[in-house]
């Protein structure tokens, strides 16, 4: 085990002997010393791993001495200990960022649990979530192994997301590999479970559901309206749960998550079908035969998402929602920064929507762009990524005004995205569409597989049928589709990309949350 060394500064430091032998009794070296300039000069000097520094010390006080202490060392983590508990010097202290703050008389456990807390803390916390992982482990591939509901499949996910995250903080790579292995295993038996189960949720109105794309405005949004305030609808295109759970300690200074739940993307997970049934509250073959202007199927070259205010506007008027709404797509940061700028105009409006094309622009971009493949190579930096984007886009300050004005926020998105793997092949004429995930034609070619889901009755999947052959194919798991010819060049590009539109956990189950300003 490594021994630490500790600095401790403090002018009665004699009185302190019990203290720093019961600190050496656990493996710790401490080094005293009476003054603030002494404490400086063996920081400049030797390497430490914790300063304690009494603030009261006749001279150079605690506090100046902590001053010069960060301006060379700023890393180095430094423990202020004090008779005064009066609130300025706390203050002070806590704003010259230091580690821990400790009022004597001091208590021998007292000590250590701080040394610890700061010293030890990063081991600690890895082994004891190693451990609570490996117990959970057993318990979670039992649960998927057996015949489970839709809400069951969304905890499992959750709960897989919840040890994905604990493991990534903790680096401990046969652990995250065991996750990997586990969450492929889970995503097999769900494609397993979306295929005996997507045809009864959209044609039997007895089948047991999930809440899906189509009813996400109507049962989650719309019943916000009767409230006094304005409401605000952020879609964050491409959002994973995973995503979010990394965003959100970013937004509850301001919110509170009234609701943190589920939804289901339809099939295909993409924007044009499920974004579309969004903004809609329809599905894709009734958008068609409704609203034939305002689809756009895949073989038309203009945008599959031009017409989402139209969209919008007619599902108000179906629900007879009289109301002034507005809708605003943000596919750049000026777009961001002018929504930004007119804040104030939005408030007049009893309904805000606005779509966020940024984690979808970075999904697309790494499949496009070197740099961008080697910021984001997995999951772990893929969250980073967003965190990052996030952190400094207009979009924080769109939240902390919405937040001041006391509206009710709901953020979302259409479906999520998945790291694919393994290619499958498949061949298909060239009206066929480029979707890595899923393929829609007359003339597709393949071997039919677990590894597939195909629907050569589109219109029992709500899907636009342009022939009547036309037949839809999904991939599942991490797989993707690649043509035959030039195979190995379209496996060397697309292999370790980020990708939509198929069946698995990361894409179907999305996250819906429902906040209220603090």
């Amino acid at each position: 085990m490594q021994r630490y060394n500790i600095l401790w500064a403090d002018d009665e430091i004699d009185l302190l002997k019990p203290h720093i032998i019961f600190l050496k009794s656990k493996g710790y070296d401490v080094t005293p010393v009476c003054s603030g300039p002494d404490a400086i000069e063996k920081c400049n000097e030797e390497k430490f791993d914790v300063v304690f520094l009494d603030e009261n010390m006749p001279g150079m006080s605690g506090l100046e001495a902590l001053s010069q202490i960060k301006a060379s060392k700023p890393n180095l983590p430094v423990v202020m200990i004090t008779k005064s508990e009066e609130e300025h010097i706390m203050e002070e202290a806590i704003g010259s960022k230091i580690a821990d703050y400790l009022i004597k008389p001091l208590n021998p456990n007292q000590i250590l649990l701080s040394v610890k807390k700061i010293l030890d803390n990063k081991r600690l916390i890895s082994e004891r979530t190693t451990m609570g992982y490996q117990q959970d482990f057993r318990n979670i591939s039992m649960s998927y192994n057996e015949r489970i509901d839709h809400e069951e499949w969304a905890d499992i996910y959750k709960k897989l997301i919840y040890w994905e995250l604990e493991l990534d903080s903790t680096n401990n790579k046969s652990m995250g590999d065991m996750l990997d292995m586990q969450k492929n295993e889970a995503n097999k038996n769900f494609a397993k479970f979306v295929k005996e189960e997507y045809e009864d949720w959209l044609n039997d109105p007895d089948s047991p559901k999930p809440l899906l794309s189509h009813q996400v405005m109507k049962k989650k949004v719309f019943p916000l309206l009767s409230e006094e305030k304005s409401v605000f609808f952020i879609l964050i295109d491409n959002l994973r749960f995973d995503q979010w759970k990394v965003l959100e300690p970013l937004i509850t200074p301001y919110f509170n998550v009234e609701e943190e739940t589920t939804y289901y993307s339809i099939l295909p997970t993409t924007t044009a079908y499920a974004r579309n049934a969004i903004f809609s509250g329809l599905l894709p073959s009734e958008i068609d035969k409704k609203h034939p202007n305002l689809w756009v199927s895949d073989e038309d070259e203009e945008g599959k998402n031009n017409f989402e205010d139209e969209h919008l506007k007619l599902q108000l008027q179906r629900n007879k929602l009289n109301i002034k709404s507005s809708y605003n797509k943000i596919l750049n940061i000026g777009n961001g920064k002018a929504l930004v700028d007119n804040f104030s105009n939005l408030l007049a409006n009893k309904l805000n929507v606005i779509v966020y094309n940024f984690v979808d622009m970075l999904s697309h971009a790494r499949t496009d762009m070197a740099m961008v493949r080697e910021l984001a190579p997995d999951e772990s930096a893929y969250r980073s990524i967003t965190h990052s984007w996030f952190q400094h886009s207009p979009l924080i300050e769109l939240l902390r005004k919405i937040s001041e004005k006391g509206a009710k926020l709901v953020i979302t998105t259409d479906h999520g995205t998945i790291r694919v793997k393994k290619p499958f092949k498949i061949i298909g004429d060239r009206n066929t569409n480029t979707n890595l995930r899923y393929k829609q034609g007359k003339n597709l070619g393949f071997e039919e597989d677990s590894q597939v889901f195909v629907t050569r009755k589109p219109e029992r999947f709500f899907l636009p049928k342009k022939n009547v052959s036309t037949s839809y194919v999904f991939t599942t798991e991490d797989y993707f589709f690649a043509y035959p010819n030039n195979f190995n060049h379209y496996v060397n590009l697309y292999k370790d990309t980020f990708q939509h539109g198929g069946i698995s956990l990361e894409e179907m189950i999305v996250p819906l949350i429902t906040l209220s300003s603090k």
